[in-house]
């Protein structure tokens, strides 16, 4: 009864707009016809009619000539690395015996990671990182970039059938390898893109820069009518494998896999019929003016000189009260009345009338029907899953990519997707909410 009851009023509250509407459309027209046959031959009605109706039209083509495009995403495809750079965790652990030998604390804690970290039999690593001990160089990174990102752009021309001269704008984001010529330029040069494709690097943005790229393209699209804007996610992690002993810049070792994304999104209409997906939202939440926060990941280097990256111990914390935050950005654009309505009721009785109530985390299961959580580390995973009351199967893409390709930074969403579409679980007309962070 209780169930029924609840069903009810979320199908009325969010039909509520679209009733009084039409109520109003309706009441409208009644009125338009009681008043026409006696106003039929009145010159002054005729040109009060006459003016709203352009008056209407003029409003109706100022909403359409303003009106955001729509952004398509025609495809997307995935580095697949070799089997060839596997990394099992018996390899992992043997390399971590040998290369810290004199360091037997480190070698315990790099295991104690491993065990718990999700990856799967099936991770890889570039070539150079696969040598004892490592010794990458610039050349070795630019192989990587090359392979990862030549891979995926073939297989996205591929799918899609455009030619590398269609392409109007190009955004490329890797946080931790920004070499010149810029990663963005070998690829205009790999596939002799036209002179005046616009192309931009984005870098030490992490594990968000993807999405915070695909906003960039869309930004763009919204001023560059009938484009292609083509997105290439990945970090290369050659030239950034730590080489010491500080236990908190050994974890990204264990975690950070290679890996790599290209997608092509679109304002051509011609391509609706085509597309997969449309982007709908994208919310972002910048907490770097809070020094915690602008802590919490640094490239550093350890006593001894060695560079890494340091991830401090309350990363976990930080990335929790940013998503709140973005939670609460996203939340009136995507979520149900209903669900608007209980927020508004529980934030009101909480703060204004005092009562002894806990706050209400909306059920975002009612705007979205799948979920992309960046696969960081189990940890993460288990975290959002926890904070957004997700169910297994809910988070089964994010841990799986986890488990098949580690931590492939802002790719890692890709991925997920990809595993989606692999399981048949995507249906049209259905939601997705992608959410990366660093």
């Amino acid at each position: 009864m209780l169930r029924s009851a609840k069903r009810s009023y979320e199908h009325l509250i969010n039909h509520v707009p679209k009733l009084l509407l039409v109520t109003i459309i309706f009441a409208v027209f009644i009125q338009a016809f009681k008043q026409a046959p006696y106003h039929l031959l009145d010159d002054n009605y005729f040109i009060h009619t006459l003016t709203f109706c352009l008056l209407a039209i003029s409003i109706l083509a100022f909403y359409f000539l303003n009106k955001p495009q729509t952004i398509y995403l025609v495809d997307f495809a995935c580095f697949k690395p070799p089997s060839m750079l596997r990394v099992p965790y018996a390899t992992a652990v043997e390399h971590a015996h040998i290369i810290l030998a004199s360091e037997p604390k480190s070698v315990s804690f790099q295991v104690k990671i491993f065990d718990r970290s999700g990856l799967g039999e099936e991770t890889c690593l570039p070539h150079s990182l696969h040598y004892l001990p490592p010794k990458p160089n610039m050349m070795d990174a630019r192989d990587e970039a090359e392979m990862v990102i030549f891979s995926a752009m073939d297989s996205l021309l591929q799918q899609t059938g455009i030619s590398p001269k269609d392409i109007d704008i190009l955004i490329v984001n890797c946080s931790l390898f920004a070499p010149t010529p810029s990663i963005s330029a070998m690829v205009v040069n790999k596939y002799k893109m036209r002179s005046n494709v616009k192309s931009y690097n984005l870098s030490g943005m992490g594990c968000s820069a993807g999405l915070i790229s695909i906003d960039f393209a869309k930004n763009l699209l919204q001023v560059h009518p009938e484009s292609y804007a083509v997105v290439i996610s990945t970090e290369i992690i050659t030239p950034n494998s730590y080489t010491g002993k500080e236990r908190s810049m050994l974890v990204p070792n264990c975690l950070f896999r290679i890996g790599g994304a290209a997608i092509l999104l679109t304002n051509k209409r011609s391509q609706r019929k085509h597309a997969k997906y449309t982007l709908l939202h994208v919310v972002r939440t910048h907490k770097g003016s809070e020094d915690k926060s602008y802590r919490c990941v640094t490239q550093e280097e350890d006593k001894e000189g060695h560079v890494g990256i340091a991830l401090n111990l309350d990363l976990m914390v930080i990335a929790g009260n940013s998503l709140k935050s973005n939670i609460s950005s996203i939340g009136p654009l995507v979520l149900p009345a209903s669900e608007q309505l209980l927020f508004i009721f529980n934030l009101f009785g909480r703060k204004f009338l005092k009562l002894d109530l806990k706050p209400y985390i909306p059920d975002f299961k009612k705007a979205f029907r799948h979920f992309c959580i960046h696969a960081g580390g189990r940890a993460v995973i288990d975290e959002l899953q926890k904070s957004l009351r997700l169910t297994s199967e809910h988070v089964e893409a994010s841990r799986m990519t986890l488990h098949r390709f580690g931590n492939t930074s802002s790719s890692s969403l890709w991925y997920e997707i990809g595993y989606m579409e692999a399981k048949g679980r995507m249906k049209k007309g259905e939601r997705v909410w992608q959410i990366g962070f660093w």
